[in-house]
């Protein structure tokens, strides 16, 4: 067996591109630990475009263009694993298929399009016994890797409130993103989820959700500045909600893209004794701030570093694909963010919308094990999302 995992490209959009950037950058650093073997879109030209940039960063070797998954997995039986980078309503119709043909798999987030769709994929890795990942790239960066470390060290002593507001406003058109059926939600789940998994990163288990979603601006238009020619939105644009963590800790999560005027945005984590903002700056009682980057550098050891940030890499793409071929060729290795972790950042967010849709608080678990599907049932109805073998019970 190849030390480089046989890899194909599932979904050739915009997030790919950030993938081959990641891809490029493991190449630059001598540690590119994937050999390309296919690239699959719909769209044929843009599987062609991702091919030619990876045959670039395996000296011209030839990648095969399909625009149909079953295809490439009959005359591709090399393949190991695949990266799923398409529109979210697919994510586990591809997924699944790839699982049963015995493919590992990452998946760009959020890994499904509701706890249903998620829950069939689990069921899949399970009964094929197969690495399912979450590109989940956030947590990797060193800013968020430094806060964890300073909160683990007690640098602001128990974590009491985590502060996430973003406001501001967007009447552009965002292509199928601007779908329900679609996308799943709107940003409170598309960048949401990338939130989400920064809360438990650094906060633990979530328990509970309570929410008010609102859709002030039912269009987006084509001319944003004049509000002319209006496109139909089906997906949120504001939600205020308060996320319960096992520990007491509390996050207070604002996210609006109707808020004209005046936008702003704030990322602090409190605790007993100071704070934490989300550049790494830490405030103590009657101090001034001071960043915890270099400390938390210091504090590495060569092994922790070159496993966290290989050769000094630090493009969160890049590591966290690396960690995923890694992961299929060293036992010592397993994807941080596999699926159970995207999961879970996932239920947060449709927690926000159960809640919302039920007007009260829920519980994770319900919302994990899909015992609460009022928000998702008009998805799961359209795509065709039936019951899973069994309720994956990630509480037991």
């Amino acid at each position: 067996m190849s030390d480089r995992v046989k890899l194909a490209l599932v979904g050739c959009g915009g997030i790919a591109g950030a993938h081959m950037n990641g891809y490029r950058a493991l190449k630059e650093a001598g540690i590119l630990n994937f050999e390309f073997v296919a690239a699959v879109d719909v769209r044929r030209e843009a599987a062609e475009r991702r091919a030619q940039e990876a045959e670039a960063l395996q000296d011209g070797k030839k990648v095969s263009v399909y625009t149909d998954l079953e295809e490439m997995l009959q005359k591709e039986p090399d393949v190991e694993a695949v990266d799923i980078c398409a529109l979210h309503r697919v994510h586990h119709e591809l997924a699944i298929a790839c699982l049963d043909a015995g493919k590992h798999v990452i998946i760009e987030k959020p890994l499904g399009v509701t706890m249903k769709a998620c829950q069939l994929m689990l069921d899949a890795a399970r009964r094929n016994g197969k690495v399912l990942a979450t590109a989940e790239n956030y947590r990797r960066s060193l800013t968020q890797r430094a806060i964890n470390w300073a909160i683990r060290q007690g640098r602001i002593g128990a974590p009491r409130i985590l502060v996430y507001l973003d406001y501001g406003e967007h009447l552009g058109p965002w292509g199928w993103r601007d779908s329900k059926l679609d996308a799943g939600a709107g940003w409170v789940l598309d960048g949401g989820v990338h939130y989400a998994d920064m809360f438990r990163y650094h906060l633990g288990e979530a328990t509970e959700v309570y929410a008010e979603v609102r859709s002030f601006d039912p269009h987006r238009y084509r001319k944003p500045e004049t509000k002319e020619e209006p496109i139909p939105v089906t997906v949120e644009d504001s939600a205020l909600a308060i996320v319960k963590f096992a520990n007491g800790a509390l996050v207070q999560w604002s996210s609006v893209r109707a808020a004209p005027g005046r936008g702003f945005n704030m990322h602090i984590i409190y605790g007993e004794e100071g704070s934490l903002d989300y550049g790494g700056n830490l405030t103590l009682r009657g101090k001034e701030p001071v960043n915890v980057r270099e400390d938390y550098l210091q504090s590495l050891s060569e092994e922790e570093r070159e496993r966290l940030f290989p050769r000094g890499v630090e493009d969160t793409f890049a590591t966290e694909l690396w960690e995923f071929g890694m992961a299929l060729r060293d036992d010592s290795f397993y994807p941080e963010t596999d699926g159970v972790e995207g999961m879970k950042a996932m239920a947060i967010c449709m927690g926000v919308f159960e809640s919302a849709w039920f007007n009260r608080p829920v519980d994770l678990r319900d919302v994990e094990n899909c015992r609460i599907e009022g928000y998702q049932e008009d998805i799961n109805l359209a795509l065709g999302i039936r019951d899973t073998s069994g309720t994956w019970n990630v509480w037991a």
